[in-house]
């Protein structure tokens, strides 16, 4: 079975108040098996548009990412989220082969 990821691309306007993001999402992820491949770090942005921070979040299936993403807990923390940054965030499945 393909995996799931979530391709996230962030500019935080507040950092400390983004802490209790993620503070909050993290019974989320830890609850459906989130992986973090990618979570900030160097980057070049070398075609199209960037945002200041990237995220690859790896799940076991595309239905257990987008699982965690409608859960009570996730929805809690994307409110806090969309309060303090502005970004693109998909879910995508990977390939398998």
């Amino acid at each position: 079975m393909a995996k799931g990821y979530w391709i996230a691309r962030v500019d935080v306007d507040d950092p400390e108040a983004y802490k209790d993001y993620i503070a909050t999402a993290k019974p989320a992820f830890e609850r459906h098996g989130a992986r973090f491949l990618v979570r900030g770090g160097t980057y070049s942005a070398l075609e199209g548009t960037s945002r200041s921070r990237n995220v690859v979040i790896e799940f076991e299936s595309y239905e257990e990412a987008l699982a965690c993403y409608n859960s009570p807990e996730y929805q809690a923390a994307k409110a806090i989220r969309t309060k303090f940054s502005t970004g693109d965030l998909l879910i995508i499945e990977g390939y398998d082969g």
